[in-house]
């Protein structure tokens, strides 16, 4: 006898998912130099912060808490590392706006909630699945996600930090169905990153979707991502679980004959 799949809890990825930055870093950085006096281009800071934000992540990964950094130190440390790449080596002119930075974008106004949603989230729950948000994100996501009328939505917030480990780490998608009490099979996952958020969730036996943008993907991810597991908008997230459903409904059936 056929049985339908029965999706029971949906997870989250947040930053470039359901919400994004209003300006580019580079932007934020460049302005907030020009209120303490400091003129640094937009574009040389972007390009800065690519940089340090690879090297801090590689040598004191997840904030840093292996090594007795707090997030906000690890934050501080890359603000200067950015700034002294862009030209500005004088940490002392760059700490207030460091401060100020850490501040700013702990604040819901840096941030918007991307297109389609709070429409899809709500859609979701009419449906009758849970949902819960698995990040890369620092203590900072709970009063962002309050701020920008987002929060009501999840049963739980769980960030790399809180946990200890980033996605893909296995264990941070372990406790968040623990924490649910679903199932690996009964679940799916949410995000815009193939390694992070798309691999890490099926490899631990959950479904996943993979949100792209306007920019190409690359061949290696086009080739390993099934069309219907890719999401052009969260728009496109109720009929792909249909779609799912629907397929697993006719494998089981196909297999009792």
């Amino acid at each position: 006898m056929a049985h339908r799949l029965q999706m029971r809890l949906l997870t989250w990825d947040v930053k470039d998912t359901l919400i994004k930055l209003r300006h580019s870093v580079g932007e934020e950085y460049a302005s907030k130099a020009r209120a303490h006096g400091l003129v640094v281009e937009a574009t040389a800071l972007e390009q800065a912060f690519g940089q340090a934000y690879r090297a801090q992540s590689h040598n004191f990964p997840n904030y840093g808490q292996n090594c007795g950094l707090t997030s906000r130190q690890w934050w501080k440390d890359l603000v200067l590392h950015t700034f002294h790449l862009a030209g500005v080596p004088d940490a002392r002119a760059i700490t207030p706006i460091a401060d100020h930075l850490y501040e700013d974008f702990s604040s819901p106004s840096t941030w918007q909630v991307l297109e389609g949603a709070e429409t899809t989230l709500k859609e979701c729950r009419k449906r009758g699945l849970r949902l819960a948000v698995i990040s890369n994100f620092d203590q900072r996501l709970e009063d962002i996600l309050v701020g920008l009328g987002l929060r009501e939505h999840f049963e739980f917030v769980l960030t790399s930090e809180a946990m200890g480990c980033p996605k893909p780490d296995p264990r941070i998608f372990h406790e968040a169905l623990q924490l649910a009490h679903v199932e690996p099979a009964m679940a799916a996952h949410i995000g815009d990153s193939y390694p992070c958020d798309y691999q890490g969730a099926r490899a631990v036996g959950m479904h996943s979707f993979l949100v792209v943008g306007p920019e190409p993907l690359p061949s290696s991810v086009r080739d390993s991502v099934p069309k219907e597991h890719i999401l052009l908008s969260l728009s496109h997230l109720l009929p792909a679980l249909d779609l799912l459903e629907a397929s697993s409904l006719m494998r089981e059936g196909g297999g009792s004959k």
